[in-house]
């Protein structure tokens, strides 16, 4: 199963853009901390954070969105099959397993297991 996990915006100014998404929703977020605030829209998360350069061997920090699967290796490997590139192969995160890759524009696109 495929779902719409989270939408992650990179800003520099975190206050400024939850101030915005907290007016836009109507409801506060649901964390906050300095670097980032995360809201809960029905099933999905909002994540705003604070831009900063990526680390060694991680996901480029830039604004994505992150289908949530029940089956990581299985994700990718249909990824693959299908003829799509993994950008960033599945790996442990703070957040959760994760694999990345782009769409024909250059979206960034994160799979997360569920």
């Amino acid at each position: 199963m495929t779902n719409l996990g989270e939408i992650a915006l990179f800003t520099d100014d975190v206050d400024d853009v939850a101030s915005f998404y907290q007016r836009l929703l109507g409801s506060d977020p649901v964390a906050r901390w300095p670097g980032g605030a995360l809201f809960a829209v029905d099933d999905c998360k909002l994540l705003v954070h604070e831009r900063a350069g990526a680390q060694a061997g991680g996901p480029p920090n830039e604004d994505h969105f992150a289908l949530s699967v029940d089956d990581l290796a299985a994700a990718s490997a249909e990824a693959l099959a299908a003829g799509l590139l993994l950008l960033v192969e599945p790996r442990e995160y703070a957040w959760g397993r994760s694999a990345y890759l782009r769409d024909p524009d250059g979206r960034l696109v994160e799979l997360v297991e569920a």
